[in-house]
């Protein structure tokens, strides 16, 4: 079986005088090491893009996290430069994207703003600025230059028992990162909780009734993936599903031949 594919979302930026699409390193080395997939960028570019063909060619599709946040007006709030920055373009190429590989049953993992467009694409909202709200934890990252420290494990979350996170983990709590101002605040439509942070912040969904394996983290599993036996995990186990994905649409393939 040849290596399974894996579309990874890409943020518009500006510099060196021209945009680029680009996706993080950590992100990609993930999916290599952890999850053993190829993973292939794809571009911010909206409309212009067949995402119909393009999930007829990959086996996957991961969500990466970003520095930017969804566009409010996405979900009926309001844009403000203190919420920014913003990425249109990503956005209206990965919300459908979302949407269409859960409708295709193509295996999905969605981390950090990629859960944040998850709950949207399927019409959640976001709560703004997390930490200023009455009873919530500070989750955003530590203030350091140094990253280790900025994505350190910093908090526990609860699993929730039966959920699809739990046939990964095993019941009960893990230590996860935190590194996010928004966070989920109303559920999108068929979006079940996965796992809860201390304070009720929504940790982990995942798609119900889905046809195959739809998750998202709001923490950054792909820092750790080489030395934290629980980030790991939920990479292989998105590996495992893309294979499982790839395998059978193989065999559909051949006997439609």
């Amino acid at each position: 079986m040849k290596q399974p594919l894996v579309a990874v979302t890409a943020d518009k930026r500006f510099f060196d005088n021209y945009n680029w699409h680009a996706a993080p390193e950590q992100y990609l080395e993930a999916v290599v090491a952890a999850a053993g997939l190829l993973p292939v960028i794809v571009p911010a570019m909206g409309d212009a893009l067949d995402l119909d063909s393009l999930l007829e060619s990959v086996d996957g599709v991961l969500v990466t996290g970003s520095r930017s946040n969804v566009h409010p007006t996405l979900y009926g709030g309001e844009a403000t430069e203190a919420n920014g920055p913003y990425d249109p373009d990503r956005d209206a190429t990965s919300l459908p994207l979302i949407r269409k590989s859960i409708d295709a049953g193509v295996p999905l993992l969605a981390i950090c703003r990629g859960i944040q467009e998850l709950n949207v694409a399927l019409g959640g909202t976001l709560a703004a600025e997390v930490q200023e709200i009455d009873g919530r934890m500070d989750h955003r990252g530590a203030e350091s230059d140094d990253r280790d420290e900025r994505f350190a494990l910093k908090h526990t979350v609860r699993i929730a028992e039966g959920s699809c996170l739990a046939d990964v983990y095993g019941p009960g709590e893990i230590m996860v990162n935190s590194v996010h101002r928004q966070a989920a605040d109303r559920l999108g439509e068929k979006l079940i909780v996965e796992a809860i942070a201390p304070d009720g912040t929504v940790e982990a969904v995942s798609v119900k009734d889905a046809p195959a394996f739809a998750v998202g983290v709001q923490w950054h599993p792909e820092y750790w993936v080489h030395s934290d036996t629980n980030s790991a995990r939920i990479f292989e186990a998105f590996g495992d599903a893309v294979r499982q994905h790839r395998a059978a649409r193989g065999v559909f393939s051949a006997a439609a031949e």
